[in-house]
């Protein structure tokens, strides 16, 4: 299941030609996006002078329509009704207005701004002073086409195309206007056929639109965007693509409606950029597709080929290497070698099995003669201390025998403690064998309790005082005052302290100096043998625990020995989680001899405050005695804390379910509560509500004692009431000091009452 997903990772041989074959194909790929890219661009380019000449033709257009408008103004100021009476000169109007299409009104403005004649009647008078078309003919004193208005008259949206009437003296005396319907603007650009998606718009001098197409009455008066307003107002008017408020891009081009003196008006027709890119968008998908057909079959042949020619063989020698790796030396790739590189690498892997195997079969039959050679060598120790230590116990009964039956004579009595001195020494030595023997064999088993390392000393220092006595040793024991607690066999450990010891009488002279000391560091307890003996060499610090390792004999040794007993002390150490390790300044220096062991943290026992009868402190002891109700269903638990708060001195009651817990509370009336939070009838949280309702629980010291650790146990037991929060297996030492706190306290409420 997990073989086919790793062909497809970039670290296969596969993969990685496959990723050859991509990259040689990239600059293909770029190559022929560019082009598109290229292609596109020179579309749009081609576009625009065509795009250009359509605006213009749009705009000449919409510029011949207000030339014609400007002439029909010219034409009426020449008019002598124009001027004459409101009758004559609305007649006249009316007239103009019915020969010409695409106009709704035709009037004049006197220069206070009200209109006194025009083609459509006024319901009510009109003042058209606030025009800026108007101020703008009278100051000029020319043809001005006015922006975007909503007409007052007509309501209708129109342009206001105004003209001075100036008399004789060339003063202006009135302006005629003319009202051009929009809708009839955009009539004259309605033979200008426009692509899908294409819009047509002209805007006046402020930005509004006065034609549109499409849907020309939806737009009439709207504000152009800022960008396309900006675009219209570049004297250069250079095409430019934007993206319309409808989401679509396009390209635009701008024209002016007339000269200056004619309009402000531009005219701009945006075509859709995918219609103007559509050919060469399709041409470029066109390549794209046979880029990526391509593509497809040239990683489709590297994957074939790179599987028949490549992987498939990889992988055989990826078996093979994988057999050998598993011990399966016969492996071999099976593939014909050849001057290629596969089948050389094939060649060598087959050479390399062969090579392992002649090898791993000289080895293995190493290994068996080894291992067979130690065997013989444990059974040997073995059967040798058995067979060593059957004499010595007649011996040694003979010894005693005959020393008690000959107690008189001296000679008898000193020749009786010879052999007992040199039957205890080989009794050691024995012992020394079967240890080693037991240790390399794995037999060792060892019997931990905690204990005092200061009793081991004591014991391993008696153990070989007359040695020390019969060499004249002066001994200094450096232990502190404080237990020194690990957990280990008193036995063995007794062993190995008496065999450092040992070895630091054997190679010191007579009267020479050793010190032992004990002492903590950080997590471990450190024993260090300092002798001032005859020291050792660099290279035999390094074996020194080895088997049968000795320094070399010198004239005044009295003991001998088989070089057993520091191997040993340092097989035992390692059995109890510790280290050994020795050190010497050289030879004549004397010698360092250290065994760190991990200290034991055990928990101290509960504060000792009063002495019993035999002068030892009762454990637990309070500052006063409290009344305590134990609430757990736990019957063990609720009888040991009993037994500890009992021994204490303290009155306790216990109950084991919520329900006898609260009428126990009523009669009792506990200073101190321990609840355990797993009740059967309810849990303690509910159970702490309960008693700081009760009047004679009210204000007592709950403590919860439970085996739930969480902090969102921790907070709702807080917010049931409890005071104090201890997790299972209770601290004592704690309890104790909280419980000696709540008696002092209540001791002190009591003097103050």
């Amino acid at each position: 299941m997990n073989s086919r997903p790793a062909r497809f990772r970039l670290n296969s041989l596969r993969s990685r030609l496959m990723l050859l074959v991509a990259l040689a194909i990239t600059p293909i790929a770029v190559m022929t996006v560019l082009g598109g890219l290229r292609e596109r661009e020179a579309a749009i380019r081609a576009s625009e002078e065509n795009l250009q000449r359509l605006t213009s033709l749009a705009a000449a257009n919409e510029a011949e329509s207000i030339e014609r408008a400007r002439q029909i103004l010219v034409d009426l100021v020449s008019v002598p009704d124009l001027m004459g009476p409101a009758d004559r000169c609305n007649a006249l109007l009316a007239d103009v207005l019915d020969r010409n299409e695409g106009y709704v009104n035709f009037g004049l403005i006197q220069l206070n701004g009200d209109v006194t004649c025009s083609a459509v009647p006024m319901l009510h008078p009109v003042n058209l002073g606030d025009r800026r078309h108007f101020k703008r003919a009278v100051a000029e004193r020319r043809f001005i086409a006015g922006d975007y208005v909503f007409g007052r008259v007509i309501r209708k949206h129109t342009i206001n195309l105004t003209y001075p009437v100036i008399d004789r003296s060339g003063k202006v005396v009135a302006v005629v206007f003319a009202a051009m319907d929009l809708a009839g603007l955009d009539t004259f650009v309605s033979d200008i056929n426009l692509p899908a998606g294409s819009i047509l718009e002209t805007a006046d001098s402020g930005g509004l639109l006065i034609s549109r197409r499409p849907d020309p009455e939806r737009w009439f008066g709207q504000k152009i965007s800022p960008t396309l307003l900006a675009a219209m107002r570049d004297p250069a008017q250079r095409a430019i693509v934007m993206r319309g408020e409808d989401g679509i891009e396009r390209l635009h081009a701008f024209a002016r409606v007339g000269g200056p003196a004619l309009s402000e008006y531009t005219v701009t027709i945006g075509v859709p950029v995918e219609t103007i890119t559509a050919s060469a968008r399709e041409t470029q998908l066109m390549s794209l597709l046979g880029l990526g057909a391509t593509t497809m079959l040239a990683l489709l042949a590297a994957w074939l080929a790179g599987d028949i020619l490549i992987v498939q063989r990889v992988r055989k020698l990826m078996d093979t290497a994988r057999r050998i790796a598993a011990g399966d030396l016969e492996a071999r790739t099976g593939i014909r070698y050849g001057r290629e590189e596969i089948g050389r690498l094939a060649a060598a892997l087959d050479e390399m099995a062969a090579t392992l195997q002649k090898k791993e079969t000289a080895r293995s039959q190493a290994e068996r003669e080894l291992r067979a050679a130690d065997q013989r060598k444990d059974e040997f120790l073995a059967m040798l201390a058995h067979e060593l230590r059957n004499p010595l116990a007649p011996i040694s009964t003979g010894a005693h025998l005959l020393k008690l039956l000959h107690s008189d004579n001296a000679q008898i009595t000193q020749t009786c403690a010879i052999i007992a001195r040199q039957v205890e020494h080989m009794t050691s030595l024995v012992d020394d064998l079967l240890d080693v023997s037991r240790v390399t064999r794995g037999l060792v088993s060892l019997s931990t309790q905690v204990l005092d390392l200061r009793s081991v000393v004591d014991d391993a220092a008696e153990q070989i005082r007359p040695l020390i006595a019969a060499r004249r040793h002066k001994v200094v024991l450096d232990l502190p005052s404080d237990p020194a607690s690990v957990k280990g066999d008193h036995k063995r450990l007794v062993q190995v302290v008496a065999n450092l010891l040992n070895n630091a009488t054997k190679y010191t002279p007579e009267g020479g100096h050793i010190q032992l000391q004990l002492r903590e560091e950080g997590d471990e307890y450190v024993l260090a043998v300092t002798d001032d003996g005859i020291g050792m060499e660099p290279a035999l610090v390094e074996r020194v625990f080895d088997l049968f390792t000795q320094a070399e004999r010198t004239p005044d040794r009295s003991q001998g020995g088989l070089g057993l007993g520091l191997a040993l002390a340092k097989s035992l150490v390692e059995l109890h989680g510790g280290k050994v390790a020795a050190a010497s300044p050289g030879l004549g220096k004397g010698s360092t001899f250290t065994v760190r062991l991990p200290r034991f943290a055990a928990q101290a026992p509960a504060p000792l405050a009063a002495a019993g009868a035999d002068g030892r402190q009762q454990p637990g002891a309070a500052a006063a005695p409290l009344r305590v109700l134990v609430v757990d269903d736990n019957l063990d638990a609720a009888h040991t804390l009993n037994l500890f708060l009992s021994a204490a001195g303290h009155r306790v009651e216990i109950a084991y379910n919520a329900h006898d817990a609260l009428e126990v509370a009523r009669v009792l009336a506990p200073q101190v509560c321990l609840l355990d939070i797993g009740l059967p009838d309810m849990d303690g949280n509910e159970l702490a509500r309960r008693l700081r309702r009760l009047p004679q629980t009210a204000d007592a010291t709950l403590v919860a004692a439970t085996g739930y650790g969480r902090q969102q146990d921790r907070d709702a037991a807080r917010h049931a009431g409890f005071d104090h929060y201890m997790v299972k297996p209770v601290n004592t030492v704690q309890l104790s000091e909280l419980l000696a706190q709540v008696g002092a306290n209540s001791t002190r409420e009591q003097a103050a009452r």
